[in-house]
């Protein structure tokens, strides 16, 4: 047992459990749980919102990490919850499996990033929560529950989903798929046409997204292809130039200066757009995917109906000219496939995931609440790993079965053993 101060990715939240607890075995977990007045489960701390922050206890799952098994024929893996996204690649690799989708970072833990519906991009591709097959958590009485897609989708489905509202999650199994690479191409695009074309860009290959800096006409698009595996590599000083010295040595020059010179934003941002360049490489899907994040950032993310997003975009974009904001981050735009995961941010409808960002340095109070309204108005769901300001009240009309998890979440948790202030306001 240690006692330390918690500081999330992004240093917007910060707190000083009672003690933080790094279980080594699965059976030392229910005792934790019921000599604890509070238990919080953490993995990398990535989320912006206290979702995963606790006063009481806290508990890390790092030691808890790996491959359970692996049913070749199904190619479902079964992985303990603590394993990183960025582990997983490696463990897969033997069996010639890879995980169907995955966002651009992955320092999160696999039931961190499946409790908080964290996605990818691609209009025919879920999120994580969507290809979970089998999940095991352990409850407030110290009782191991198992669900399966195999025995009751429609409970596996319910719970999938919980920001540890339901209990630790200690084992979590997923469809992979046969190992691909991707041929990736990124170019600049004018934000009109992007906007005009959306879904069009969208349909027309499997991983779609887009970047557009505030302040500029133009923006740029990175459209990902699936190939079979191949030798192809993008090499590894030119890797070097791209997402070290470009995507954030020059991305955090250009911020530092911002932030001294406000005025010049705009240029940084319009001269950022104009030397994007025609980009094309080849590599395994993980290494396509994530890009390293060296700059830190404060986040809101939500999930709005596929046909709604270009038209919130744009009415965004005309709040932050009316406010005279100077936003040197860019907007990142994605897309997904519906998935049946009640509480999932695409449940039952294609989306449009628009994120929103500005520089650590910032107070996100000044920024957030203000976009949020018109993201809202759109139908939105927020990101449950993001900043929001959403109650239960907001919840229950945006999501048919909320109220249903709550009532389940009472029944399997009465004294909120894994409350917090913040889940209260989630769920209470």
């Amino acid at each position: 047992m240690t006692t330390t101060t918690f500081t999330n990715w992004a240093g917007s939240v910060t707190t000083k459990p009672a003690e933080f607890l790094q279980p080594t075995r699965i059976d030392e977990i229910p005792g934790i749980i019921t000599r604890s007045r509070s238990v919080r489960t953490v993995g990398a701390g990535h989320s912006f919102s206290p979702v995963a922050a606790g006063e009481e206890t806290m508990l890390n799952l790092d030691h808890l990490r790996g491959l359970v098994g692996v049913d070749k024929q199904r190619k479902r893996v079964r992985f303990l919850a603590g394993t990183r996204l960025r582990d997983v690649p490696a463990l897969l690799r033997p069996y010639g499996l890879a995980l169907a989708n995955q966002g651009d970072v992955d320092p999160q833990s696999l039931a961190g990033a499946i409790s908080t519906s964290t996605h990818g991009t691609g209009i025919n591709y879920t999120g994580f929560a969507g290809t979970v097959t089998g999940l095991t958590l352990i409850d407030a009485d110290g009782n191991t529950r198992t669900y399966s897609l195999d025995e009751d989708p429609d409970l596996l489905h319910l719970v999938v989903v919980s920001i540890g509202a339901l209990g630790v999650v200690v084992e979590i199994e997923m469809q992979c798929v046969d190992a691909f690479d991707l041929q990736a191409e990124e170019t600049g695009i004018d934000f009109d046409e992007l906007m005009d074309n959306w879904e069009e860009l969208s349909r027309g290959v499997d991983h779609f997204e887009s970047y557009w800096f505030p302040h500029t006409d133009r923006a740029m698009v990175k459209a990902n292809t699936r190939l079979e595996p191949g030798d192809e590599r993008r090499p590894r000083l030119k890797q070097f130039i791209d997402d070290e010295l470009i995507g954030n040595g020059a991305f955090a020059a250009a911020l530092a200066l911002g932030r001294w010179v406000p005025a010049a934003i705009p240029a940084l941002n319009r001269f950022a757009t104009a030397v994007i360049s025609h980009n094309r490489y080849r590599a395994p899907a993980h290494e396509v995917f994530v890009s390293p994040r060296r700059v830190r950032f404060h986040e809101m993310e939500y999930a709005v109906p596929l046909a709604d997003g270009p038209a919130t975009v744009r009415e965004i974009r005309r709040f932050i000219d009316a406010q005279d904001w100077r936003i040197g981050f860019p907007m990142e735009l994605r897309t997904t496939a519906a998935d049946d995961v009640a509480l999932s941010t695409a449940n039952g409808r294609e989306s449009m995931y628009i994120a929103f960002h500005i520089p650590r340095v910032l107070n996100p109070q000044d920024y957030m609440p203000k976009i949020e309204p018109i993201l809202r108005a759109a139908g939105g769901r927020p990101h449950w790993g993001k900043m929001n300001t959403l109650g239960r009240e907001d919840f229950a009309q945006l999501y048919t079965r909320f109220n249903e998890f709550c009532e389940l979440r009472e029944a399997m948790d009465p004294q909120w053993r894994f409350g917090s202030p913040y889940l209260q306001k989630v769920f209470g």
